[in-house]
């Protein structure tokens, strides 16, 4: 949610930064009729009750002095009792009313509220998906054609591994579903061992969070807007299964306060994730690059507003590190406003080379979605006598299977064998490369 004083005081900033998303505009219009329309029905509410609680103040006298009246004084204090007994009765129905307009005054803002994305960084180039910026370009590809053999795609390097098996996967829970097994499962073990020692490292908490949440943590995180529909929702049970472990992380603090000194906090959190993939059928049906179900670390920072743009760099780095230790050529872009996503004001990608394709694909993505997701989760700091909202930032260190796809086909060799990047070698016993078993 976006501070509702810009609303109030500066309605166009909102307008243009939905008309760079190419979100609807004239919902800002909407919005600032139902947020007058609030605070005018709050205002009223607020109004007939502190007269019904100065009536309150002069019944209770007006009955103790009943009591003591002698017999001459008792009928000409009945009479008044019974005039502000009415006139109670009457307010009373008034008081209801109001509180009821007041209520649904301020659920017809507060779902507006959710249709209206977090504020653009102006820096973010303006478009869709492919107007992105490139920022940096690391590592170069291999010449497969001067090694002298054609590179063969993850798939067929992962059958031949006996590393993955998508023809089980969809035998037992449809397509777009796989297994990991042998080299496979203890290469993605050592992926998320090697992201989580990183992460440590750098000061982050290691999590495992759960994979099921209540609504309250899907929406107030800005999932169940334009992302809804590649949400799992378990409708018996009213709870949702995450895409990432970014929404348990944002929730843990939901309705907190942090006190001077606690910030920044960093979490790194490992759970499995689920997504539908609506609308991207036709796209990717080979192989594991996009599937409904994988592994996941995420990072997740608390912080304050003040050193959120700080943080978002250092996020970008960490996963540069990442990457630089697995030894894929990647380029790192700048997201067009189009493709943010409705919390982020400013995202970061890395994408990863992928040599039978010939492009770079996402692997990787930072973003910072400064007080959004904070305001709608009542997460706020302590600020000398003041509370306010606090910052929050997440970015994916490891997303199998992905990471995976780009190793295997990046670092495969002439015989069918894959290498093993130096900095995996040590969780995967010393081994250098990976073999087509005998």
């Amino acid at each position: 949610m976006i501070d509702p004083t810009i609303l109030r005081t500066d309605p166009d900033r909102i307008r243009e930064s939905q008309r760079r998303r190419g979100e609807d505009v004239d919902i800002v219009d909407r919005l600032i009729e139902a947020d007058s329309a609030k605070r005018v029905a709050q205002q009223r509410f607020d109004e007939l009750r502190n007269q019904q609680k100065t009536l309150g103040k002069q019944i209770g006298p007006l009955q103790g002095a009943l009591k003591k009246a002698d017999d001459a004084a008792r009928d000409q204090l009945q009479a008044q009792a019974d005039q502000l007994m009415v006139q109670a009765s009457a307010l009373a129905d008034e008081v209801k009313a109001a509180d009821l307009a007041a209520d649904g005054a301020a659920k017809q803002a507060d779902e507006l509220w959710l249709q209206i994305s977090n504020l653009v960084n102006l820096e973010s180039p303006v478009g869709g998906e492919a107007d992105f910026t490139v920022l940096e370009m690391v590592g170069q590809p291999r010449d497969f054609v001067s090694e002298g053999f054609e590179p063969k795609d993850h798939l067929d390097l992962g059958e031949s591994l006996d590393a993955i098996d998508t023809v089980r996967g969809a035998k037992v829970a449809g397509s777009r579903f796989f297994y990991l097994k042998g080299q496979g499962a203890l290469l993605e073990f050592a992926l998320l061992n090697l992201a989580m020692q990183q992460a440590v490292s750098n000061g982050f908490i290691p999590m495992i969070t759960p994979a099921i949440v209540l609504p309250e943590a899907m929406e107030g995180t800005g999932f169940l807007g334009q992302a809804a529909e590649n949400v799992y929702r378990l409708e018996q049970d009213d709870l949702y299964l995450v895409g990432t472990s970014e929404v348990p992380l944002a929730a843990y603090h939901s309705d907190e306060i942090f006190e001077p000194g606690q910030l920044p906090l960093r979490y790194a959190g490992w759970s499995s994730c689920f997504r539908r993939e609506a609308g991207s059928y036709g796209k990717d049906t080979r192989g594991i690059i996009r599937v409904h179900q994988f592994d996941k670390v995420e990072m997740f920072v608390f912080t304050t507003p003040e050193d959120a743009e700080a943080e978002h760099a250092r996020l970008l780095q960490w996963e540069r590190d990442f990457m630089d230790a697995l030894e894929i050529p990647y380029r790192v872009i700048d997201v067009a406003t189009g493709d943010l996503g409705s919390s982020a004001t400013r995202k970061f990608d890395i994408e990863a080379w992928i040599p039978t394709q010939g492009t770079y694909r996402e692997v990787t993505s930072t973003s910072n979605t400064t007080e959004f997701q904070a305001r709608r989760l009542k997460i706020r700091m302590r600020d000398g006598k003041q509370q306010r909202p606090v910052a929050t930032l997440n970015g994916t260190l490891c997303a199998m299977p992905r990471i995976i796809v780009a190793l295997l086909e990046n670092h495969q060799q002439a015989d069918g064998s894959v290498r093993i990047p130096k900095a995996l070698q040590a969780f995967l016993g010393g081994q250098t490369s990976f073999t087509p078993p005998a």
